[in-house]
């Protein structure tokens, strides 16, 4: 089976992406965390695959490099995750902040991840603490949406709540409300996200 598809991307959407390759437009499935690290349409890109083929359906999940489909192959792994659920937590989490989670063993920071519960971050705990390798120069890189909302982060840090709790609802939420805030400037979007962030971390 084919590793990866290079070509142009004609369209970015929340979890999907369009690539252009001879004549051929391939609709992808792919993190918002990955799009983020993924080049702006008209400009060309390789993008790492994995095929979902079943008896119902075909789908294409796509990653900015192999590292980043590994840590996906991984959670996929684990009972009651799936490749829909792996691209839900991959959304709402960078794979730096997963591995950290997953290393300190803060249970709690994974149920708060959308469509992770008590009994699926139990079970991620088990599988994947210690077992889970980055190269810390890709890596390290936060979801470019956080860096939108810096300043929210660093009043909500300033308020005494927790750095690492601070930026997981702020990238949950950047994602969740995508849609609410398109048409918002960036002051009203950093309002919205401090409003909600102090209301679910509190």
């Amino acid at each position: 089976m084919f590793n990866s598809i290079s070509g142009t991307v004609t369209a970015k959407l929340p979890r999907q992406l369009f690539l252009e390759n001879n004549g051929i437009e391939w609709d992808i499935c792919v993190p918002d965390s990955n799009l983020e690290l993924l080049p702006a349409p008209g400009q060309s890109a390789k993008v790492y695959t994995f095929l979902q083929h079943t008896e119902q359906l075909m789908c294409l999940y796509g990653f900015a490099n192999s590292e980043e489909r590994s840590l996906f192959l991984e959670l996929i792994k684990v009972d009651g995750v799936g490749p829909k659920g792996a691209v839900k937590i991959m959304s709402s989490a960078t794979s730096r902040q997963l591995k950290d989670i997953l290393e300190n063993g803060e249970t709690a920071l994974l149920e708060k991840i959308p469509g992770v519960g008590k009994k699926t971050a139990a079970k991620m705990m088990l599988a994947l603490k210690g077992k889970l390798t980055l190269n810390d120069e890709v890596n390290t890189v936060r979801l470019p949406k956080n860096s939108l909302f810096s300043d929210v982060i660093d009043s909500l840090v300033n308020m005494g709540f927790d750095k690492k709790n601070v930026e997981l609802k702020i990238s949950e939420l950047s994602s969740r409300l995508e849609n609410e805030l398109n048409d918002k400037t960036q002051k009203e979007k950093e309002e919205i996200i401090f409003r909600r962030a102090i209301v679910e971390l509190s």
